[in-house]
């Protein structure tokens, strides 16, 4: 895709700090990190989201992610990492080309925050019966 900046990205028209790449897969550096070692890993084969990819480009994602996460424990030091997918601007997505951050948790001083609502098992079972 023309206008895509990960696009860009992988064709070498943007700089990155390229961590990863195969002939399927390129990972780098995210250049507004949330953490020390905050990774971006993206399809070469473009995907607007979860809902474009194909299966086999997201599995070959999926194996560099597991790697890379892996690899940003033992190096980094990080006690753990969180694997966070946005897909569609409702749900947070600002680049149009999947990617999966991979971001690097030190403590629970992190500045990324997950809320969860324990009030919310009001509604699962109405949900449940929607999506089974």
């Amino acid at each position: 895709m023309n206008d895509c900046i990960f696009c860009k990205i992988i064709n070498g028209e943007i700089p990155s700090y390229k961590v990863y790449e195969d002939d399927d897969v390129f990972a780098f550096m995210d250049i507004s990190p949330v953490s020390a070692g905050h990774v971006l890993v993206i399809p070469k084969k473009h995907a607007q989201d979860i809902f474009e990819i194909d299966d086999e480009s997201h599995g070959k994602v999926q194996k560099v992610v597991k790697k890379l996460a892996h690899k940003i424990v033992d190096k980094l030091g990080a006690k753990g990492v969180n694997i966070i997918n946005n897909n569609k601007a409702e749900a947070g997505q600002t680049v149009f080309h999947y990617h999966v951050h991979i971001i690097p948790r030190y403590d629970e001083n992190d500045k990324l925050e997950l809320k969860f609502n324990p009030d919310s098992a009001v509604v699962i079972e109405e949900v449940f019966e929607k999506i089974k």
